[in-house]
C-alpha cells in the first residue's frame, strides 16, 4: 500500500514538473510575441514593416542587377549595409544563426583556397552574409531597430538616387530610358521607406 502511494506521488510530481515546464515555455513564447507586437506598433505598424520588406528586396534586386546588366560606377557596395539594416528579422535571424555561419565559413574557405572560382558577383552577397554573422550585438540589436539605422538608410538611399540621376544624364532620362526605369523605381523605394519611418518616429 505504501509502495503504491509512493509511486503515485512520484508520477504526480513528474507530471507536474512537465506541465510547469510547458507553461513556462508558453509564457516565454507569449512574452516574445508581445514584445514583437509592441515593436511592430512602435516602429510604425504594419505599413512601415511592409515598406521595410519592400525596400530590403528592392536593395537585393539592385544588388543582383548591378552585377548583371546595370554596371555603373555608382558605389553599389552601399547596398550591403542597407540590406543589413532593413533585412526582415526572420531572414536576419536565420543568417545570424548556424545557417549563416556555415555559408560564411564556406565562402571564406572558397575565397582562401579557390579564389579563381569565386565570381565577382558573389563578393557583395558574401560580404553581406559575413556582416550579418559577425556584427556585434550593439549593431545588430540596437542600431538595426532604432532611428539611427533608419537615418543611415535614408543617407544611402539619397546618395544612390542622386548618383543614379547624374549617371543617367538627368532626372527625366532616369525615368524614360528603358534600361533605367526599373533601377530608378528600385532606388526610389530605398528612399521611401526611411522617409516614412522617420516621419512616423518624429510625429
Amino acid at each position: 500500500m505504501w509502495k503504491g502511494s509512493f509511486l503515485k506521488m512520484k508520477t504526480d510530481t513528474a507530471a507536474n514538473s512537465v506541465l510547469s515546464s510547458d507553461f513556462k515555455e508558453l509564457g516565454q513564447v507569449a512574452k516574445r510575441l508581445a514584445d514583437d507586437a509592441i515593436r511592430l506598433g512602435g516602429t510604425g505598424g504594419f505599413f512601415t514593416t511592409t515598406l521595410a520588406w519592400i525596400a530590403s528586396f528592392a536593395a537585393i534586386y539592385l544588388l543582383i542587377l548591378d552585377k548583371t546588366n546595370w554596371r555603373t560606377k555608382i558605389l553599389t557596395a552601399l547596398l550591403v549595409p542597407y540590406i543589413f539594416l532593413t533585412l526582415p528579422s526572420i531572414i536576419f535571424d536565420l543568417l545570424r544563426g548556424e545557417i549563416g555561419k556555415w555559408i560564411a565559413f564556406v565562402a571564406v574557405i572558397m575565397r582562401l583556397f579557390f579564389p579563381q572560382n569565386i565570381k565577382s558577383y558573389l563578393e557583395l552577397p558574401g560580404a553581406m552574409i559575413l556582416i550579418c554573422v559577425v556584427a556585434p550585438s550593439l549593431v545588430s540589436d540596437y542600431i538595426r531597430n532604432s532611428w539611427i539605422g533608419v537615418a543611415i538608410c535614408l543617407g544611402i538611399g539619397c546618395y544612390l538616387l542622386q548618383e543614379h540621376i547624374r549617371a543617367s544624364g538627368g532626372f527625366r532620362n532616369s525615368f524614360t530610358k528603358s534600361n533605367g526605369i526599373s533601377n530608378s523605381v528600385g532606388i526610389v523605394l530605398l528612399v521611401v521607406y526611411p522617409v516614412w519611418a522617420l516621419l512616423f518616429i518624429l510625429f
